[in-house]
Parts: C-alpha cells; sequence; structure tokens
C-alpha cells in the first residue's frame, strides 16, 4: 500500500541529487532511475510524464513557499500581517537546507547558459508565486486592507525585498557580514512593504 508514495519520493531524491550534481540537461532519466534503484526508466514516467514535470516535482519538495503559493486555500482572506510574514519566511526558509546552494549556483548557471532552462523556471516557478501574490494582494484592496495600486507591481517589489537575503546564502556569502537574520530582515521588509500600502 505505502509503496506508491515511498517510490515517488525515492525518485524526487535521486533527481534531487543527480540535478545538483549535473544541471537540468546533464541529468537524464536514466542515470536518475539508476541513482533510485529502480530497474526501468520507464517507471519514473508513471509518476513524472516529463522531466520537466520530474524537475517541478523536485522543487515543489524542497521550495516550502512553491508548496505553499500551490495550495492556498483560506490565504487569500487571512491578513497581509499574518500571510507576507509566512510567505517571506517560507522563500527564505530554502537558505536552510544546506544541500540547496550547490544545487541553486548550478541551476543559476544553467539560466545564465541555456534560454529555455530560464523559461522553464520563469513558467514553473516564478510565474506561480507572483501569480499567487497578485490574487492576494488584490484581494486585500478588495477588503479594503491596502489601497488600490498596481498588484503586478506589489508583487514583484515583494519578492524583490528577498532576493538579496537568499542570495546571501546561495551565492554571495559577503552580503552576510552585517550579520542581519532571515527573521530580522522579514519583520523589516514586511513593515516597510505594508507601510506604502496600507489605506
Amino acid at each position: 500500500m505505502d509503496e506508491e508514495p515511498d517510490r515517488r519520493q525515492q525518485i524526487l531524491e535521486a533527481a534531487f541529487a543527480e540535478f545538483a550534481a549535473k544541471g537540468f540537461k546533464g541529468a537524464t532519466i536514466k542515470s536518475i532511475a539508476q541513482t533510485a534503484g529502480l530497474q526501468s526508466p520507464s517507471l519514473i514516467y508513471w509518476y513524472f510524464p516529463t522531466k520537466e514535470d520530474l524537475f517541478q516535482g523536485v522543487l515543489e519538495a524542497r521550495i516550502p513557499f512553491l508548496q505553499m503559493v500551490l495550495d492556498a486555500n483560506g490565504l487569500l482572506e487571512r491578513p497581509p500581517e499574518e500571510v507576507l510574514p509566512q510567505l517571506a519566511s517560507a522563500y527564505l526558509s530554502v537558505t536552510e537546507q544546506p544541500d540547496i546552494p550547490p544545487m541553486a549556483r548550478l541551476m543559476f548557471s544553467e539560466i545564465v547558459n541555456r534560454p529555455e532552462m530560464a523559461e522553464m523556471m520563469a513558467d514553473r516557478f516564478l510565474l506561480h508565486g507572483l501569480d499567487f501574490l497578485k490574487a492576494y494582494l488584490a484581494r486585500q484592496v478588495e477588503l479594503g486592507r491596502l489601497r488600490p495600486h498596481d498588484t503586478r507591481a506589489s508583487a514583484r517589489a515583494f519578492i524583490g525585498m528577498f532576493i538579496p537575503q537568499a542570495l546571501s546564502y546561495l551565492v554571495f556569502p559577503a552580503i552576510r557580514a552585517d550579520g542581519l537574520s532571515n527573521e530580522a530582515h522579514i519583520e523589516t521588509a514586511v513593515d516597510i512593504f505594508l507601510a506604502g500600502l496600507r489605506l
């Protein structure tokens, strides 16, 4: 009975290891199947129809922010003072996973060198987050909690406030020299963001 979830998790763990070591292009379905200890690569297609779907599954399993925005039932009605710090915390929680930075560095390299990789990352990750934030902020405007504004810009601005902090863990450790913790950054950034949008 429990074999299917275990098998899916086994594939995701193997795919993460392969993507982290070889990048999206270098990791093959065959190599992922071997790492997962599967007898046939075709078993992967039972769970993930394409390599892109498998990569998205890895991201969803490893990135709490993506999990949160893909399963956002009930969040739209909750106040921004509650939801925005949770979103920011989920976004930055990736920095606390020691096996993420090597994969992130490899993915950044691929994004720079392969436009199709950048397109896939935008389509399967970034747009989900931005679309949720736009919808959430628009709902907060409707509820009278935030002033009317262009939520396309505010969604981008909100995510943008946390990129340097994330990059300080993933590729630029010198940024952390000032000792700013994720918690302190989230508290201040959310306060600044909401100060500009409150009625």
